[in-house]
C-alpha cells in the first residue's frame, strides 16, 4: 500500500543537514543564554599584569633553595608542636607519670586477671581486686625485706667502709703518690669542715625528703587505683577515646591501639623475665663470695634493670663497690667479671630471644629516649619512656603500612527503576 506524500520526507542533501545542525546549535546556545542571567564583569576589564613581578621573582629562586624552604617551615612547625608538648609533659608530669606507670603495671598483671577471668569463672571486678591487692602486699612484703636487711647489715658494713678508707689513705702515704701525712689530713679536715658548713643544707634535704612522703602515698595510691581501673575497664576505655576521631580512623586507631599494647604486655613480660635473670645471676655470685647485702644488692639489680642500658650498668658499679669495701680487690675483681659476663649474655642472648623483632628499637633511640624521660620526670621518666617509644614505634608501623580490607567478589547494585 502507498504511504501518502506527507508521510515521505526526502533526506536532505549532506550540506543542508550540517547547515541545519549548526543552525540548532546556534539557536539552542541563544535560548540557554537568554535563561542565564549575564555575569557581572568587573570595571576594570585591563589584562592583570601584577602577578608577573611575583612569577618572574619564584623563577629567580633556584629549585633546590624553594625545596629547602618547603621543608625548613614545615620542619620548624613539627619542632614547635614538639617543644609545645614536651612542655605540657614537663606541667603535667605529676599526673603523667602515676599514669604511665599504672599503664606498665597493667601491662604486667593483665594476663593474670584474664587468667582468673576466663578460666575460672570469676567476675571482672574481683579478678582484678585479687590481682592488684595482691601485688600491692608482695610488694609491700619485699621492700619490707629489703629495709630489714640494710637495717641489720650497716654497722658491719659502716666497719669495712671505715677499714676501707683506712686502707686507702695508707695506700695514698705508702703508694706511688707519697702523699705526705699533713696533705692527707688537710684534705680530710677539710671534707670534714664541708659536712660540718652543710649540715644545715643537709637536714633540711633530709626534712624535705621526709616531707614527701605523704606525697608519695598520695601517688602510690592514684596508682593502685588507675591500675584496678585500666585492668578492668581498659579495653571500654581505649574504645569511648575513639568517639573525638573521625568515624573512618577509628577502626584503624583501634587496630593500632591493640598492636601497641600487645608490644607493651611482650615489653614488660620479657623485661621482667630479663631483670630476674640478671639479679640471680649476679646475686648467686654476690652470694658464693659472701658479699654482705647480696639479697639488697640483688634486688636493686632486678629494680635497675628495667630501665635499659643505663639500669644494668649503675648496679653492676654499685655492687662491685660494695663488693671493694666489704671484701677486697680480688672480691671486687671477681664480681665485676661476674656483671660483665650476666651483661653480655643478657644483651647478646636473652633479650633478642625474649623480646624478638616486635619491641627492638635501635640503641640510638633508647638513649635519646632516655635522655627525654629523665629531662621531663627523672628517673621515673627514664623508667617509662623506652616502654612510650616501643608503643609508638608499633602503633606508627601498623598505621602507615595498613592494608584496607579486600573489596568483595560480587557486589550487587540495586537503583530504582523509575527515571
Amino acid at each position: 500500500m502507498p504511504l501518502p506524500e506527507t508521510a515521505v520526507t526526502a533526506a536532505p542533501p549532506p550540506i543542508e543537514a550540517a547547515r541545519w545542525r549548526a543552525g540548532l546549535r546556534a539557536a539552542r546556545q541563544r535560548l540557554e543564554s537568554a535563561r542565564t542571567p549575564p555575569l557581572l564583569l568587573p570595571l576594570d576589564t585591563e589584562d592583570d599584569t601584577g602577578d608577573e613581578p611575583h612569577q618572574e621573582a619564584d623563577i629567580a629562586v633556584p629549585y633546590w633553595l624553594r625545596v629547602c624552604a618547603a621543608w625548613g617551615w614545615r620542619l620548624l612547625v613539627l619542632a614547635g608542636v614538639g617543644w609545645v608538648l614536651l612542655s605540657l609533659a614537663g606541667r603535667l608530669a605529676q599526673v603523667l607519670v602515676p599514669l604511665a606507670i599504672a599503664l606498665l603495671l597493667a601491662a604486667l598483671l593483665a594476663p593474670m586477671v584474664r587468667l582468673l577471668h576466663e578460666r575460672l569463672r570469676l567476675p571482672a571486678s574481683l579478678a582484678t581486686a585479687i590481682v592488684v591487692f595482691g601485688g600491692v602486699l608482695l610488694t609491700v612484703g619485699f621492700f619490707t625485706l629489703l629495709v630489714t636487711q640494710l637495717i641489720d647489715g650497716m654497722p658491719g658494713l659502716a666497719e669495712n667502709a671505715a677499714a676501707g678508707l683506712q686502707q686507702v689513705r695508707e695506700w695514698l702515704r705508702t703508694g706511688p703518690l707519697h702523699l705526705s701525712t699533713r696533705q692527707l689530713d688537710g684534705t680530710f679536715d677539710a671534707a670534714g669542715a664541708w659536712v660540718t658548713d652543710n649540715r644545715q643544707n643537709l637536714t633540711s634535704g633530709l626534712f624535705a625528703t621526709a616531707g614527701m612522703g605523704f606525697e608519695v602515698l598520695i601517688t602510690a595510691m592514684l596508682i593502685i587505683v588507675v591500675t584496678f581501673f585500666f585492668l578492668r575497664d581498659g579495653r571500654r576505655l581505649w574504645h569511648l577515646s575513639m568517639i573525638a576521631l573521625p568515624r573512618r580512623a577509628r577502626r584503624r586507631v583501634l587496630e593500632a591501639g591493640d598492636a601497641g599494647w600487645l608490644t607493651l604486655v611482650a615489653y614488660v613480660r620479657a623485661t621482667v623475665i630479663v631483670a630476674f635473670i640478671d639479679a640471680v645471676g649476679i646475686g648467686l655470685a654476690l652470694v658464693l663470695l659472701r658479699v654482705e647485702f647480696a639479697f639488697l644488692l640483688a634486688a636493686l639489680v632486678f629494680l635497675a634493670s628495667f630501665i635499659p642500658i643505663v639500669g644494668a650498668t649503675v648496679s653492676g658499679a654499685v655492687a662491685v663497690l660494695v663488693a671493694l669495701v666489704d671484701e677486697g680487690p680480688l672480691t671486687a675483681l671477681i664480681v665485676l667479671a661476674a656483671v660483665i659476663v650476666v651483661q653480655q649474655v643478657e644483651g647478646h642472648v636473652l633479650q633478642p630471644l625474649i623480646m624478638g623483632r616486635a619491641v627492638s628499637i635501635h640503641p640510638l633511640a633508647v638513649i635519646v629516649a632516655l635522655a627525654a624521660g629523665v629531662a621531663v620526670a627523672g628517673i621515673i621518666g627514664a623508667l617509662v619512656a623506652v616502654p612510650l617509644v616501643a608503643v609508638l614505634n608499633t602503633a606508627l608501623r601498623h598505621l602507615t603500612h595498613y592494608q584496607p580490607p579486600p573489596a568483595p567478589e560480587a557486589v550487587v547494585v540495586s537503583a530504582d527503576p523509575a527515571p
